[in-house]
């Protein structure tokens, strides 16, 4: 079963800000949400995909 986090949780797991998160993805640098009601505005990111991230920029330091 996947875990998502909502953009509140993304950003206090990472300490990036909203427009710092979207600027990423727009880079391809950051996992890309995913629509959680078709047709709808609701995101989420998966939370497995947002640890990888963090653990790639903790073996990157």
């Amino acid at each position: 079963m996947h875990k998502f986090m909502r953009l509140n949780d993304v950003k206090a797991a990472t300490g990036l800000s909203r427009s710092s998160i979207y600027g990423l993805i727009a880079q391809a640098k950051f996992p890309r949400q995913v629509l959680l009601c078709p047709g709808g505005r609701s995101v989420g990111w998966l939370f497995a995909e947002v640890e990888e991230y963090l653990e790639q920029r903790i073996a990157a330091r």
